[in-house]
This record gives structure tokens, C-alpha cells and sequence, in this order.
């Protein structure tokens, strides 16, 4: 947002240099990112008078000029201008004047050139006739500023341009405005901030506000069939205007801000529009079909041909301004060509309205296309201010277009703004600010900036008051008591609060973070077993989120439909991940393209769901935390002692078996299931479904076939069970080695060969009793004297207890064993 420093100090009468300007404003929060300076201050530029002009003997296209300075004898100036002609007053910049003209490499740069005496052609030349671009009044470059036949001879042309109001010189200050500050997007919204910190007056223009009803609303009629879209529109006519250029000082001011003078009512809708943050629109009232606006909302895609001369295709829901047979604007965002001002113009209908800001935001963006008006309206607009401007847009163009204003206006108003209050107490401002700014020092502020304190009776009134404070409506950012508060300390200055002398810190020791514990061990533990932290897009495209929600993987026990995302940047990141797989998938791939023979990856990561559980945060949407192991390719290298081998889905078993072991999640089970992937079992933990462990090749989901045929190994876990149940088991104990020996069984069972081991194992755990401190697998025998569908699995026992154990102690547990292995599974003593 760009601020003309001298149109600034139109409203306000700070008395500050451009230094301490922007020091002020960025300390109250209105961030100045650069100041550049305009103009100069054309000391030795004085009003001349062009007295005889003759062709340059040795240029075709140059002038010689003989030019009265008012004193001593007139000198001779070479002008290129195709305009200049005796008997002119023009600009003259005098022998030794500093200008600040467009640089001939890069116009767009402008270069401080001091005037000498020079030959041009071989003719002397004393000076220099200008054009308005070369002072710095305009960007125009259309011949030499002729200036009015009563312009005094002799004269300053600086002193000359004060007295109509015209500055040689300003400051453009770009200020980074954020979005919850739409009232600063102005120069009285800026100027009523630096009012309230300098102390001073708010100087507003005077306004007369015209009366609902009257003539104009006989010339035009307001029908708004949207109005949850638009709460207001104002309409007012001016008639017998004369199109025609704006005067100096409205081209200056306009120019300042970056934007590009084109005629008087243009130039005084976009004047209004940075002077008050109200966004106007200037209707032909000719073209306006009927006398008759309508504000409706599109049903269906439809063109529509904007004032630059573009089709646009605009999408349903667009809101847009209708006369009584056509659509004529897209609201908030751009006129039609339909209905624009030309210079036959003579009947001008001024809109001004307040528009729903996230609506005008969803049709600049789905077009493509930010204006100045858009830019305001989509941030939000003061709901009161639409008359005051369509008010001050009449005033102007009645006195700088000659035109005349038709009594009334019409105010179409279906949804009047509610005035806002909320409580502020001194006692709390205070607390936060820590500072004892006197109560009427914060009515003060407050009523500077448009609020309107009110004390209420309460206990410590005089010393520690309470406000019902009325909040402005141009300030939606403001709605609790600690946006007020947050005010008053603005306001006050941050520079003014001073440094605690101390600081009150608890005495508590914090509480560990357990579960940020547990996350750094398992990062820990997977890196020291060779395994690559990854960190992966959360966003896929529709078509392959769906491919990966699936009732096997965490995600997928809780719904089967996908996030998606309203408005998708593109068509790869449309829906958010139901699983980090396809991201360890795509990593996989790439590094084996890049010629990586083994490949060991974790990622720790938030995946989606679109389905109501008691995991939900956001009504209707589940999002749990997960964790990730694959692996692909060489796992062990070959040596002397060994062969070398590719990675098995036991590799990745057994490394999800020591997570949950160093998480004291002792008796995890894998059950075989089915599924899209290739040898796939479910994680179980005392009943809870913890992940699942399975094998698949890239190509089966990635669609581009991987250049090595090896398969990817992976598991995919739900962190926020595990965690959950780990942190439930809370911090470990510690206990002294046994004194005691333990003692060592081995039983061999004979199985069917579909009974999974995994579950046998279990089994033998439970039955085991106390006394079984460990079991585990040392062999598996088929063949020999067994039957073709049976096999032999040996287990090694390690019994134990705070005592001597005894041989019927260890007999009994065994005997209770196989008991419950040959209930269960059908498994016998091998003899």
C-alpha cells in the first residue's frame, strides 16, 4: 500500500520529517518497507514566456527558442517538443538547476542531471523547457507543459504550484499492511493512527450526506436478491457532467500512489477510494438498461467482457451487478465495458457498497484477476461508510467535472450494522501491559482511533475503572477485550513500556514430555540400525489417496473416503495422504534410479481420513500419527562368514518387534490377513490393532515400473496407539539382577504347517505363567519321519523367580504349556 506523504498530511497536521514519519508508523505497527522520493524541489525552475520560436538550421526535429525569464534580456533555448510555440508560458529550468530525469538506459530509473550551458547542433542552448514527467508532476511525456496565459513571468515554479495546491516534491511510503488492519488501506486510516499518536486532530473533509429517498431514487431503483452476499448499496446520480482531464493536483495525487490519471470521474472514484478505503464504481447512467440495478448471484459458468476488454468465464456463485436486462460488473472486483464511462458521459451513477469479503476473494482468485477494489473488499470494508463516500464522490465530480447533483440517493440496506461492545478493565489492562497508564489517558487513545469508552459502575470505579467500550466498525480485527488492550498498549508505544527490573519465573518442575521422549528414542534407535529419516509430501492426488485407503493400513480402519482440498493448487496435491506409504514408495524408487542397491527409510508423519471417530478433533475428520519403516534391495552385504541377501519382510518383523520391545510393549502378535500386498499380517498388542507389516512392489501403485525387481518391505504402525499404551505403562523401573539362577528348557512341538508360530509363541508366553521369564524360537525341522502338512518347532524356555526354583516347579509349568498348545493349536511333545 503506497501513501503519498503530502496527501497524508492533508488530513493530519503532524509536523514530522519523512524520517521520523516512518519511524512512527512502523512502531505502531504499520510496517514501512521503503520510502522513495518524488519530484525535487525545482529551485531554479522558473515560469518563462516562449517569445519567438525559428527551425533549428542543422535539426530537423529541434527549436530554437527565444525565452523571457522576466529580467535582464531573454535567452535561447534548443526544444525538442513538437507543441512548443511563441507566445507560451511554460517551466523553464535555469543554467545550474538540479533535475531528477529518466535514465536513458532504464527509463523506469530516474538520475540527478545539473543543467549547463550547452551546444546542441551547434547552437547554445541556456537551460531547459520541461515536460511534466521531467519535474516530476506526472509520468507524462506529451510535449512541454504549457502553462496558463496569466502564469506570472519571472516567477518561482514551485511557489507557483503551491498556490494551486500542487507540491514539487512528496515521499511515496510503500507500508506492508496485514491482513487484520483493512482500515489502514486508506490515507485517513492511516492518518487517524498517526493523529492518535501525535496528539492531534483528524482533519476529515466536509461532507454533506444526502437523504435516503428523493429524485434519485425516481432515476434509479436498487433490487439486492443476494443479500447474505451484499448488506448494502448505495446509489447516487450526478448529472450534466463533463468528461475532460482531472486538475494538477488530482493527477499529483494519484501519481503518488502508483496509479495512472485517466479522466476526472475515474480519477475521482480511485481518489475516494485511497482517501476513505471505500471502493466506488462510476456507471454511464445511459447504458444502465431500464434505470434498474440488481445484485445477484450467478446460478451457472457464464462469460462476461470486463473493462480491459477480456472474456472472462466466471464460475457459479459469482456475484455481479445487473441492470434490468444485462449483468454490467463483477461486484467487488471489475466494471463491464457494457456500462463504463466514455466521453460522451454525461449522467453518472455512483455505486458504492459493502460486498462479503471471503466471496469477492473467491471470485479474484478463481479469476485470476486482483484489483484495488478487490484487494479492500476482500479484507473487509467499513459497513458504515458506503454513503459518506458515494457522498464525497459526488461532491467532486459536482465541482471538478461541472456537474450537478441529483437530490437523495438510493440505500438499499438489508442487513444494517449491529454496533459491537465489548468490557475492558483497567485492572486487566494493566496485568497485560504493565504499565499504569492513567484512565483517561486510555479514553483518550481509544477515542482517537473510534472507539467509544463508557464507564460502568464496579468495584475500585475511580481508581480501577471498567469501560464498555463501543468498537468502530472499520476495525473487524477488534472483538475481545484483549484486541483493546493490545490497542491501548500500540498507542501508548512500545518504546514507553519500560524493561522489568525482574521477571517472575514458577517455582514447578515441568512435567516430561513423554511422548516427545519416546519419538527421539525410536528416531535414535532406527537410525542406529541404518534406517533414513524421510520426510514426505502430505499432499497426493485424488486418484492415488484412494488407491491407499485401505481398511489394511492405520488410516483406513477408520473411513474410506479422502480428504480433499477445496481449492487444489494443482492436480498432484488435491487430497491430503490416508498413508505414508506412496511417499516411501516414491522415494524408494528414486533412489534406486540414482543407483542406491539397498535402501532402509522411516518417517514419522500426520496422515487423514474423512471420517468421524473418537480421534476427532474437526467434526466429520480423523487425523492420526504414524509411523513408517521400508526397506528395499541389499540388506546384508556378502563376506567371508556370509552370503549376501536382499531384504525379507521378516527383516522389517523383527525390527517392529524391537520398537515395540524398547517401548515396554512386551507380547505383540502378527496375524496374517489379506490384502492388496503380498505376505501382510496385522500388528496386534493386547487386542489392539497396531499397524500392519506387508511386501509390494513400486509399480503395483506408482505406475512407473522400478529399474531393480526387488520388493519393498514395509510396516506401517499407529504411532498414536503405540504411544499412547507406551506412555500408559508410565516410566521404568529398575530392579536388581536376581541372585537366583534361572533354569533352561527346550521343548520341540510338532505343528500343522498353517499354524502361524507367531501365535504359538504367544501362547506359551501366557501359559507360561510368572515363572516364564523368556521363550523363543532356535529351530524349525520339516521332513524325516514327520507327515508332508506337519513341522517341528523347538523352543528354548528360561525360567526364573526371587527364589530356588525347584524341578516340579519347572515340570508344572511346562506341563500347563503343553496343555494349552494342544488345546489351542493341536501341537504335540516331539519325541
Amino acid at each position: 500500500m503506497i501513501i503519498s506523504a503530502n496527501w497524508l498530511s492533508a488530513y493530519v497536521d503532524h509536523g514530522l520529517d519523512i524520517d521520523a514519519l516512518e519511524n512512527l508508523l512502523t512502531m505502531c505497527g504499520l510496517e514501512v518497507d521503503g520510502v522513495e522520493k518524488l519530484g525535487s524541489d525545482l529551485e531554479g525552475v522558473v515560469i518563462g514566456e516562449v517569445e519567438e520560436t525559428t527551425a533549428h538550421p542543422n535539426a530537423d526535429r529541434l527549436t530554437l527558442c527565444s525565452v523571457s525569464l522576466g529580467a535582464g534580456e531573454p535567452v535561447q533555448i534548443v526544444c525538442g517538443a513538437s507543441n512548443v510555440a511563441a507566445g507560451q508560458r511554460v517551466p523553464v529550468a535555469t543554467v545550474g538547476t538540479t533535475l531528477l530525469l529518466p535514465d536513458r538506459k532504464n527509463p523506469d530509473q530516474k538520475t540527478a542531471v545539473t543543467l549547463k550551458k550547452v551546444k546542441l547542433r551547434g547552437e547554445v542552448s541556456e537551460g531547459m523547457i520541461c515536460a511534466e514527467d521531467e519535474l516530476g508532476l506526472s509520468d507524462s511525456h506529451d510535449g512541454i507543459m504549457v502553462l496558463p496565459v496569466d502564469a506570472p513571468v519571472g516567477a518561482s515554479f514551485a511557489q507557483w504550484l503551491a498556490l494551486r495546491g500542487v507540491s514539487a516534491s512528496d515521499y511515496a511510503i510503500d507500508v506492508a499492511i496485514t491482513p487484520n488492519r483493512p482500515d489502514a488501506i486508506s490515507h485517513i486510516g492511516v492518518a487517524r493512527d498517526v493523529a492518535a499518536l501525535e496528539a492531534s486532530a483528524l482533519n476529515m473533509p466536509d461532507v454533506t450526506l444526502a437523504e435516503t429517498g428523493g429524485r434519485a431514487a425516481e432515476l434509479i431503483s436498487v433490487e439486492i436478491e443476494a443479500p447474505e452476499l451484499c448488506h448494502r448499496y448505495v446509489g447516487m446520480v450526478v448529472t450534466g457532467v463533463r468528461i475532460g482531464e482531472s486538475p494538477a493536483w488530482l493527477r499529483q495525487r494519484l501519481t503518488a500512489v502508483g496509479l495512472r490519471p485517466r479522466n476526472n470521474v475515474v480519477d475521482i472514484t480511485n481518489f475516494v477510494m485511497h482517501e476513505c478505503g471505500q471502493p466506488l464504481h462510476a456507471f454511464d447512467l445511459a447504458a444502465v438498461e431500464g434505470r434498474r440495478i440488481r445484485v445477484r448471484a450467478t446460478r451457472a459458468e457464464q462469460p462476461f467482457v470486463t473493462l480491459d476488454d477480456k472474456e472472462r468465464m466466471l464460475p457459479a456463485g459469482t456475484l455481479m451487478i445487473c441492470d434490468g436486462a444485462r449483468d454490467v460488473a463483477i461486484a467487488g472486483v471489475m466494471g463491464g465495458q457494457n456500462s463504463e464511462v466514455t466521453a460522451d458521459t454525461t449522467d453518472v451513477l455512483i455505486e458504492s457498497a459493502w460486498f462479503e469479503p471471503s466471496s469477492i476473494r473467491r471470485t479474484a482468485k478463481a479469476l485470476g484477476l486482483q484489483t484495488d477494489a478487490s484487494y479492500r473488499f476482500e479484507r473487509g470494508v467499513d459497513p458504515t461508510g458506503q454513503a459518506w463516500a458515494a457522498a464525497r464522490a459526488a461532491q467532486l465530480l459536482c465541482e471538478l467535472a461541472g456537474g450537478t447533483l441529483v437530490d437523495g440517493m438510493v440505500d438499499a440496506h438489508p442487513r444494517p450494522y449491529e454496533a459491537r461492545s465489548v468490557r475492558v478493565r483497567w485492572a486487566r489492562a494493566r496485568a497485560v501491559i504493565g504499565v499504569d497508564i492513567p484512565a483517561s489517558r486510555i479514553e483518550t487513545l481509544l477515542d482517537a482511533i473510534g472507539c467509544t469508552p463508557t464507564r460502568v459502575d464496579g468495584d475500585g470505579a475511580a481508581e480501577a475503572p471498567v469501560w464498555d467500550v463501543t468498537l468502530p466498525p472499520f476495525r473487524p480485527d477488534m472483538e475481545r477485550e484483549i484486541d483493546v488492550i493490545e490497542e491501548i498498549a500500540r498507542l501508548h508505544g512500545y518504546d514507553n513500556i519500560p524493561e522489568p527490573e525482574r521477571s517472575y519465573i514458577p517455582n514447578f518442575t515441568p512435567e516430561p514430555d513423554l511422548g516427545r521422549t519416546l519419538k527421539a528414542r525410536v528416531r535414535a534407535q532406527l537410525a542406529a540400525r541404518g534406517f533414513r529419516e524421510i520426510y514426505t509430501n502430505s499432499m497426493l492426488p485424488v486418484e492415488r489417496a484412494h488407491s491407499f485407503l485401505n481398511p489394511v493400513l492405520p488410516a483406513g480402519q477408520f473411513g474410506e473416503r479422502i480428504v480433499e482440498t477445496l481449492n487444489p493448487i494443482t492436480t498432484e496435491m488435491a487430497a491430503l495422504r490416508p498413508s505414508l506409504l506412496p511417499g516411501a514408495l516414491d522415494a524408494v524408487q528414486f533412489n534406486q534410479n540414482h543407483g542406491q542397491r539397498g535402501v532402509r527409510l522411516f518417517e514419522l508423519g500426520r496422515v487423514h481420513v474423512r471420517a468421524q471417530s473418537e480421534r476427532s478433533v474437526i467434526d466429520g475428520f480423523t487425523e492420526i500419527e504414524t509411523l513408517l519403516l521400508a526397506a528395499s534391495g541389499a540388506w546384508e552385504e556378502g563376506g567371508w562368514t556370509n552370503n549376501a541377501r536382499d531384504v525379507d519382510v521378516f527383516d522389517i518383523k523383527g525390527h517392529v518387534e524391537a520398537l515395540f520391545s524398547s517401548l515396554r510393549l512386551d507380547g505383540v502378535r502378527f496375524v496374517p490377513v489379506s490384502g492388496p500386498f503380498e505376505l501382510l499380517t496385522r500388528v496386534e498388542w493386547q487386542g489392539t490393532c497396531m499397524g500392519t507389516v506387508g511386501r509390494l512392489r513400486p509399480e503395483q501403485f506408482s505406475g512407473t515400473p522400478s529399474p531393480s525387481d526387488t520388493p519393498v518391505c514395509f510396516a506401517e504402525l499407529d504411532w498414536d496407539a503405540m504411544s499412547d499404551a507406551a506412555c500408559s505403562r508410565g516410566t521404568t523401573r529398575y530392579e536388581r539382577i536376581s541372585r537366583y539362577p534361572r533354569v533352561d528348557r527346550d521343548l520341540a512341538l510338532v505343528i500343522e504347517r498353517h499354524v502361524p508360530v507367531g501365535a504359538l509363541l504367544a501362547d506359551i508366553l501366557e501359559a507360561g505363567g510368572d515363572l516364564l521369564r523368556d521363550a523363543s524360537v532356535f529351530d524349525v525341522f520339516e521332513g524325516g519321519q514327520l507327515a508332508e502338512n506337519e513341522r517341528s518347532v523347538a523352543f528354548s524356555l528360561t525360567f526364573g523367580a526371587r527364589r530356588t526354583l525347584r524341578d516340579n516347579d519347572v515340570d508344572t509349568a511346562v506341563a500347563r504349556i503343553l496343555e494349552a498348545v494342544a488345546t489351542i493349536h493341536g501341537a504335540q511333545l516331539r519325541t
